[in-house]
């Protein structure tokens, strides 16, 4: 099997990893990564079947299981109920529960209240130049979850501070100095949370964390744990990739002088599902081998972890014509951003709703607007996202 070596900090790396991923696919194989310690694969249909494969999973093998260092047992208090991290049958039971509250109308009807949030947050743009990271796709997904989850709006600010700081675990420039920010941020998000959770056991509201108290399949309902860990699993989760996309997309947008007027008229959905494979807000996923498994003549043990490198997945020539090319209406049937099987993204559509009306919003209030500075990518891999995007909302 070929080695390759590329870190995930290396400042070009950072900026444009699409140009490593392209020198892969070219070879047509898995690779042993190095710098992960892992067997990855990077091309669509292979990545799209050992999601698919039971055979593979999330959850550590009891084999590999290591006591939780004590400095991060806040953190993976929640990871342990955390379904993103589970398999059958806890898996299984947690997601039929919550989706009895996440339901498809449910995220429908918020459809109205999200456009209503763009205009708010595009009408306080007063000034020329604005960093739409901060100003903009920062503040939709955020205020848009805590309004579902039925907290407080004030306390959006205080929920991404959590959230970024969590999510340091998951990045490739993570310190012992990140991991007690992060414990710590796990801790407080945990207490506030659980507080909230129980003034709506006895003050019950229409909004998702009291459905979520409400749901019930064969006589069994979420426990506390589980409840509070699944409301920042949907926060950490759906905020952090709905910002990068939408960031990513009017970068794209912009830099590739589309013509927005027409396309998000007509193509609103295909523009996004595009900029989802272009320039996917989260570039790796893993997996746990639970048996001996071969895979295009590769053989992975039993406990084996293996790198599916989705922001790879979307530059494979043997699925993409012209992959390198952004063609804002390209008939995309399905792609590998939001995962697929029994761990497919549970907030996928409320994601692709938050998306479809940020960008088009932003393009309708603001047609002429245009870059002015060169964005650059924040290093936060495995996750792919802008630091800034400086943008001049009424040039000259």
């Amino acid at each position: 099997m070929k080695k390759i070596k590329q870190s995930p900090t290396d400042p070009k790396f950072v900026q444009n990893p699409y140009k490593f991923y392209q020198r892969i696919l070219e070879s047509n194989e898995a690779c042993f990564w190095e710098d992960y310690k892992f067997k990855a694969f990077f091309d669509f249909e292979t990545i799209n079947k050992i999601f698919r494969d039971k055979r593979f999973g999330r959850e550590v093998p009891s084999t590999l299981f290591k006591t939780t260092p004590k400095h991060l047992n806040d953190f993976y208090r929640i990871e342990k109920n955390s379904m993103l991290e589970l398999e059958a049958p806890r898996h299984t039971r947690l997601r039929s529960l919550v989706l009895r509250a996440f339901t498809t109308k449910n995220i429908k009807s918020l459809e109205t209240q999200i456009e209503e949030l763009c205009f708010k947050l595009l009408n306080k743009m007063n000034a020329n130049e604005v960093d739409l990271i901060e100003e903009y796709a920062k503040k939709v997904p955020v205020i848009t979850i805590a309004n579902l989850l039925g907290v407080p709006e004030e306390m959006s600010d205080q929920l991404v501070d959590w959230s970024n700081k969590m999510v340091t675990m998951y990045q490739a420039r993570l310190s012992p100095n990140l991991e007690k920010i992060a414990n710590k941020a796990a801790k407080d998000f945990f207490r506030y949370i659980e507080n909230y959770a129980c003034k709506r056991k006895t003050t019950p509201e229409n909004d998702l964390i009291t459905h979520l108290i409400n749901a019930e399949q064969d006589g069994l309902k979420l426990n506390l744990e589980e409840l509070v860990s699944t409301c920042i699993l949907l926060l950490n989760a759906g905020h952090e990739a709905t910002v990068h996309t939408i960031g990513n997309g009017i970068k794209t947008l912009l830099e590739q002088n589309i013509d927005t007027k027409h396309f998000l008229k007509k193509h609103t959905h295909s523009v996004v599902e595009e900029i989802l494979r272009y320039d996917p807000p989260l570039h790796i996923f893993t997996r746990y081998a639970y048996e001996n498994v071969k895979i295009t003549n590769t053989v992975i043990k039993k406990g084996e972890k293996v790198g599916l490198i989705i922001g790879a997945s979307g530059y494979d020539k043997k699925k993409w014509d012209q992959p390198d090319k952004f063609i804002p209406d390209r008939k995309i049937l399905n792609n590998n951003s939001f995962g697929a099987g029994i761990h497919f993204c549970i907030g996928a559509p409320l994601a692709r709703l938050e998306i479809n009306i940020a960008i088009k919003c932003f393009f309708e209030a603001f047609q002429r607007s245009r870059l002015s500075e060169k964005p650059q990518y924040a290093d936060i891999y495995h996750f792919h996202g802008l630091d800034t995007l400086k943008v001049d909302l009424n040039p000259i």
